[in-house]
């Protein structure tokens, strides 16, 4: 969890009670308007979307909430509130925190709040993003928007999968292959709503139609889509900008749903610049680690012979078992890969004993793998890792036979008189790489 996690307190507007929290101390406020998948809580639990909301609290005094309805708000038993009464829970927690002006993140439902907020309060109002949302969704022949079809199709996905991991993974694609993120996700949307509350705030978004307040926005305004995002189609985007004074678009690649994951890095730079100024520096930096790669052997005829649900359930455990092994010996999963998986240790020692280590556990389970360990220079950019020394790690694992951990000399070197023990598998050329490697197979 994160150690910016700040206590939730709640707003009163009339009965109903609106958890909110802050966090940061930069010069400026900036609301984060999180819509329909919105739990104030679990969303820390979340690491991309934690880590998201770390960056957002570096340069901002960060203020987030639970509109009702959702989350840990009050509910609504009369149903769906109306885009006015949720600019009330806004003005009402803008209030209770001491803000006279903020700026305002509107991310995919949460949008249409922030730009009704925007054209009928500009002065407690400095700026507006708009990410992967819209002010009207279904298309007309005035509006290219969603067809009205497919509209129906995606409201039919979300009643039958909220909650459920096959949604997360539609909407999110970029971590479908990290069950435990899939899974934190999933339970998440199960925390925000229930299935037919969800449906029924999406269906809301049918009859919506705002296009005649955008040209009252008169706030510095940055409107932000993904290039294949599920719900919202570029067009969109484009339609906000071009009604909207003076507005900025900008279009980012990928698919998934919310800006915390694919892509993040970029898509905060350019909201810090946005909002400050000032592009920051990139955070890339240069290290020297080892890294590890694990491959489940014969993964496609496993796969054949077990059947989808075994093979998922197989899959599931080899990814617990991993992550645990992984953080026991002081390690980082950077990535599952669907069959296998790539993590970072700041010892060569500590990752051969891991990757022994879970070899032997795998094996017991009946999945039996092999692995590559390299020591060398890596560039850390954000959560990624990546350089040379990465491609190195994986070509020494594609040389590892079934059960078997494989290193290179550096690591060999590295952990003399560790008490490891390494038999040596002669002088190797690693597809892509220059030179030839020695690769030595760790001995039991």
């Amino acid at each position: 969890m994160s150690p910016l996690v700040p206590e939730t307190e709640y707003a009163k507007l009339g009965d109903d009670y609106i958890a909110y929290q802050v966090v940061g101390d930069g010069p400026q406020d900036l609301v984060y308007l999180a819509g329909l998948t919105s739990q104030i809580d679990l969303r820390w639990d979340f690491p991309p979307m934690a880590r998201f909301l770390e960056r957002l609290a570096s340069f901002s005094r960060l203020i987030m909430f639970d509109r009702r309805g959702f989350g840990a708000s009050d509910p609504v038993p009369s149903g769906v509130l109306t885009w006015e009464e949720w600019a009330d829970d806004l003005r009402v927690v803008l209030d209770t925190v001491g803000s006279e002006r903020a700026a305002i993140l509107g991310e995919n439902d949460g949008s249409p709040t922030g730009v009704l907020f925007a054209a009928t309060f500009p002065e407690r109002v400095s700026s507006l993003i708009v990410a992967n949302g819209g002010v009207k969704y279904i298309a007309t022949e005035d509006f290219a928007g969603l067809p009205a079809e497919t509209g129906e199709f995606l409201a039919k996905v979300m009643e039958e999968g909220w909650g459920r991991e096959p949604l997360v993974e539609f909407a999110v694609p970029s971590i479908a292959g990290d069950r435990r993120l899939v899974r934190q996700l999933a339970k998440q949307l199960r925390a925000c709503t229930t299935p037919g509350r969800a449906v029924a705030q999406f269906r809301y978004l049918f009859d919506l139609d705002l296009r005649r307040i955008l040209p009252s926005i008169h706030v510095p305004t940055l409107i932000i889509t993904r290039s294949q995002h599920p719900f919202v189609p570029v067009g969109m985007g484009h339609d906000l900008a071009d009604n909207i004074p003076g507005a900025r678009y900008l279009e980012f690649p990928g698919s998934d749903f919310w800006c915390c994951t694919q892509g993040a890095d970029e898509i905060l730079a350019a909201v810090e610049e946005f909002l400050t100024g000032v592009r920051p520096a990139a955070e890339a930096d240069r290290v020297l680690a080892t890294v590890m790669f694990t491959d489940i052997v014969g993964s496609t005829t496993r796969a054949a012979e077990l059947g989808d649900r075994r093979w998922k359930e197989l899959l599931d455990r080899h990814d617990e078992l991993t992550r645990s092994q992984v953080e026991r010996f002081g390690g980082r999963v950077v990535k599952t890969t669907g069959d296998g998986a790539f993590a970072t240790f700041d010892s060569p020692g500590r990752a051969i004993r891991c990757a022994a280590e879970l070899s032997s556990a795998l094996g017991d389970g009946g999945i039996e793998i092999r692995a590559g360990v390299h020591t060398g220079e890596v560039e850390r950019r954000g959560d990624d890792v990546g350089g040379i020394a990465v491609h190195i790690g994986a070509r020494v694992m594609g040389e590892a036979g079934a059960g078997e951990v494989l290193c290179s000399r550096t690591v060999r070197d590295l952990v003399v008189g560790s008490g490891l023990n390494f038999v040596d598998r002669g002088a190797r050329t690693l597809k892509g790489v220059p030179d030839e490697w020695q690769l030595f197979a760790v001995s039991a």
